[in-house]
């Protein structure tokens, strides 16, 4: 079993910067992705950025350039930078993991983008 947690979430005023952290525990075999995911009130949840386990990068075209996927191996930790935040970036964030023994998911953090 693979918990993930997230944590970073917020309320931060357009054009500011969160970073999200997601922490691995468990029992943690083969990656083969993992992603964050967000879902606004009302809409589907849709990818955010994803990184496999070859180091290979995707993100939305709507945060190209703005959000920035990374891991930390070492400390079984993904991290989201997201810079130049606008209302439009409000939603909950999940953590998304593909690993040999299944696919999970984070709990999900609030990310609040309001004056």
């Amino acid at each position: 079993q693979v918990q993930l947690v997230e944590s970073g979430g917020g309320l931060v005023q357009p054009g500011g910067s969160l970073r999200l952290s997601c922490q691995a525990s468990g029992t943690i075999s083969s990656i083969f992705a993992m992603g964050w995911f967000r879902q606004a009130t009302g809409k589907q949840r849709e990818l955010v950025a994803r990184i496999t386990s070859g180091g290979g990068l995707e993100y939305a075209d709507s945060v190209k350039g703005r959000f920035f996927i990374s891991r930390d191996n070492a400390k079984n930790t993904m991290y989201l930078q997201m810079n130049s935040l606008k209302p439009e970036d409000t939603a909950v964030y999940y953590c998304n993991g593909v690993f040999l023994k299944g696919n999970y998911w984070g709990q999900g953090t609030q990310v609040t983008v309001s004056s």
